[in-house]
């Protein structure tokens, strides 16, 4: 009886691990269609972060690359590389 607890417990932490990377994977926001909300979940960029991205947007037309998302007056190389793994152009 006690194997079948520690069984029950090991599955259940394998499914919530294996949801969390799931998550994560489809998670990623593409710089070129993602709204403010969208962008203001990025780390390091907020609300006015976000608004001024959707405006360069407007103005330039899409982004070519994700880098091209350093072009954007207050947002850093930095930014970008630390949510590189999030970031997508399509």
């Amino acid at each position: 009886m006690k194997h079948t607890g520690i069984l029950a417990t090991l599955v259940l932490l394998f499914s919530l691990a294996t949801g969390f990377v799931n998550a994560n994977e489809s998670s990623a926001v593409n710089i070129n269609t993602a709204d403010v909300a969208t962008l203001a979940s990025l780390n390091g960029i907020g609300e006015s972060k976000a608004q001024a991205i959707v405006a360069y947007r407007d103005e330039n037309g899409p982004f070519q690359s994700v880098e091209d998302l350093a072009s954007v007056k207050g947002i850093g190389a930095r930014t970008v590389e630390n949510n590189a793994e999030r970031l997508s152009v399509e």
